[in-house]
């Protein structure tokens, strides 16, 4: 015979450590808001580009870390600050740009973010000549530094334009 005692834990302790256990297991990924995140890439995006259509070298430079790296079609990766500060300063020096972009897709994982997109880049001669016209996708990688800021660590990029067969 059970005792009243018993009866009320089996009716009481048990369900209580059923629903304990219950709320241990994961039934799929957690919904998270990610909207701070999204919203700091945003406007770190709008920094770093109103940095590339201003030619301004510094604040582009001071966006970026010191293992950044830009992958462009038909070239060698350009990896590290000092590489890509030289490159941009080439591009600045010899360019008026202005490049659009559009995010398609931001994913956002703890430390690690990438995103995928489209852009527009318009570069005018600064020596005079036409300007090229130039769209194509991007997927880059950012990661949070230690003082929470994000940064984008990875750069890459293809034209939507045919390339040219070798030795044309």
């Amino acid at each position: 015979m059970v005792s009243g005692v018993a009866r009320w834990h089996a009716g009481v302790v048990v369900p209580v450590l059923v629903l304990a256990l219950a709320g241990c297991v994961s039934s799929g990924p957690r919904a998270t808001s990610n909207a701070a995140d999204e919203a700091a890439i945003a406007a770190f995006n709008a920094r770093y580009l109103g940095a590339i259509n201003a030619g301004d070298i510094a604040t582009l430079s001071s966006l970026t870390t010191e293992g950044h790296m830009m992958i462009a079609p038909g070239r060698p990766p350009i990896v590290g600050k000092k590489a890509n500060d030289e490159a941009n300063g080439r591009a600045f020096q010899n360019f008026n740009i202005q490049e659009t972009w559009s995010p398609v897709e931001t994913v956002i994982s703890g430390d690690l973010a990438y995103q995928r997109g489209t852009f527009t880049v318009n570069a005018t001669p600064k020596a005079g000549g036409n300007t090229s016209h130039s769209t194509g996708t991007f997927l880059r990688i950012y990661r949070k530094q230690p003082d929470g800021q994000w940064r984008m660590v990875r750069d890459m990029f293809n034209t939507d334009q045919a390339a040219k067969a070798f030795g044309q």
